[in-house]
């Protein structure tokens, strides 16, 4: 006898291998373990969020099995759900294995990209280190641009395709660790156009098919999670804004994270990759359901990385802000506190657990053109020659005005998050979740001396029409907020986002 039951939805299938008096014993059992999943998922309703966005999340997804038969059923909404994510090692000094990980690999020919600014630290160090030691050939790119762009990404994929490597290594933050995925993907489909993978409508967003090669990734901040999820962003210089690449092939075989390497952030680059992991939690956590969002993929290739809030990414997505709440202005503040700085590090690894299969929302994908239009805005503590918004600083200036206009969906996830983050909230009426959870994020971005709002990086209200223009591509991101929007409401959140404080 063999019995399949799907996961997360209604398509279930019973297979039934049995002949004679076997059939009635074999009918009893499958009714039984029937009985038992459905008393499972009708735990798992009675303890589920109950606001209107989640309240659907795991109660109406399995069809009663009581007969021991289940039918197939056209959806338009998803059904189920999975999780991808990168092998993770984890120790202060274990960069120093990565060595033996490429000699056990069997490499002979490993590109190492990163920046120019960590070519020459410590972390870089580490790492050329354990290759001469263990006696792997490689070339190093050291050209990574900060903040990449399409430009940038098309330079890093032309030195991995002229290069033939068989395995890529990338030590730095999450703009080295994006640009390296994008030169393995780019390197192993050689006949690929660029915009084939860039996800639409700004490009094609083929499905991967051709297997990538090995890429280990060394995160040196402690925000974008890049280590962990399938994901490439990058600047499109002709729309001047942010997009990416979106699949689980990009995900790196194994990151390796130090939390020795985050000791050399300067305290701005600590708090805007601490405000990354921040909104990546809350996004993450407050997203629209997975089995609320369309369409069903026909075809488990085309199932989404971002697959919207599930019972396995809120479990990242709490435990990434206790820390947060618990470490982040340490970490800011005292650049020598270990056990802050390590903290952090890891709360930026179970973030991108958690985003990198439910995905974000607005924050980020009204972020792109905030940092995709930057004038003249040159950011504390990061050494490059071009103007620049930080990723974590685009995402966590708009945060106070996006929650404020999501919480009436999930009023109870935006008031649980509040009290993770040290808000008393027991006295708290549910039409006060949005105001309570903007108030404390704002309290947080006023102690950590953040800009006050989107003015005082150099934009006015006359740029709030190019934001919005920039933000509506986005689809991949916004389409899972836990709200509807509309350009007006975009409008709305770029107004009240303009000053915080």
């Amino acid at each position: 006898m063999s019995a399949y039951l799907s996961a997360g939805g209604r398509r279930t299938q019973c297979e039934l291998y049995v002949s004679g008096g076997a059939h009635k014993r074999a009918r009893a059992e499958i009714m039984a373990g029937g009985e038992r999943v459905a008393h499972l998922m009708r735990q798992l309703a009675s303890a589920a969020c109950r606001c209107p966005a989640h309240s659907q999340a795991y109660s109406h997804t399995y069809n009663r099995v009581s007969t021991g038969e289940v039918h197939m059923c056209e959806r338009k909404t998803d059904y189920a759900f999975e999780m991808a994510c990168s092998n993770i090692r984890y120790g202060a000094g274990v960069t120093k294995e990565i060595g033996m990980d490429l000699q056990n690999m069997g490499a002979r020919n490993v590109c190492l990209m990163t920046d120019r600014t960590l070519s020459q630290l410590l972390p870089v160090g580490v790492v050329l280190d354990s290759l001469t030691k263990h006696g792997v050939e490689y070339k190093i790119y050291e050209d990574v641009r900060v903040e990449p762009t399409d430009k940038s990404f098309k330079a890093a994929i032309d030195f991995a395709k002229q290069g033939h490597f068989d395995v890529y290594v990338a030590v730095g933050g999450g703009s080295v660790i994006d640009t390296c995925k994008a030169a393995n993907l780019y390197a192993s489909h050689p006949e690929a156009e660029f915009l084939d993978f860039v996800n639409a409508p700004i490009g094609k967003g083929k499905p991967i098919t051709a297997s990538l090669k090995p890429l280990i990734a060394v995160p040196t901040t402690a925000g974008t999670g890049s280590e962990t999820t399938g994901v490439a962003i990058f600047d499109f210089e002709n729309l001047k804004a942010k997009t990416g690449i979106a699949n689980r092939a990009l995900k790196p075989t194994l990151g390796m994270v130090d939390p020795l390497h985050t000791l050399h952030m300067p305290s701005r680059v600590a708090a805007n990759s601490g405000f990354d992991v921040l909104c990546h939690a809350l996004e993450s956590f407050t997203a629209l359901p997975y089995n609320l969002r369309s369409p069903c993929p026909s075809n488990p290739i085309n199932r989404p990385a971002y697959q919207g809030s599930n019972p396995i990414s809120d479990v990242w997505a709490r435990h990434a802000l206790k820390i947060v709440a618990k470490y982040l202005k340490r970490a800011v503040r005292d650049a020598g506190d270990v056990e802050a700085r390590s903290s952090m590090h890891l709360a930026s690894v179970f973030a991108g657990i958690g985003f990198g299969n439910a995905g974000v929302h607005l924050c980020h994908g009204m972020s792109y053109p905030i940092a995709g239009n930057v004038k003249t805005h040159r950011a504390r503590g990061y050494n490059v020659e071009h103007p620049i918004v930080p990723h974590g600083l685009s995402v966590v200036l708009t945060s106070p005005a996006v929650f404020a206009f999501t919480a009436n969906m999930c009023p109870e996830r935006h008031l649980e998050a509040a009290q993770i983050l040290g808000t008393d909230v027991s006295n708290i009426k549910k039409d006060d979740a949005g105001r309570v959870l903007a108030d404390t994020l704002r309290s947080i971005l006023y102690d950590l001396e953040v800009e006050d709002g989107l003015f005082a990086i150099g934009y006015t209200k006359e740029d709030i029409p190019s934001l919005v223009k920039g933000t509506i591509p986005q689809e991949r991101v916004t389409k899972l907020s836990p709200r509807a929007h509309t350009e007006e409401d975009l409008t709305a959140l770029f107004a009240a986002s303009m000053k915080l404080y």
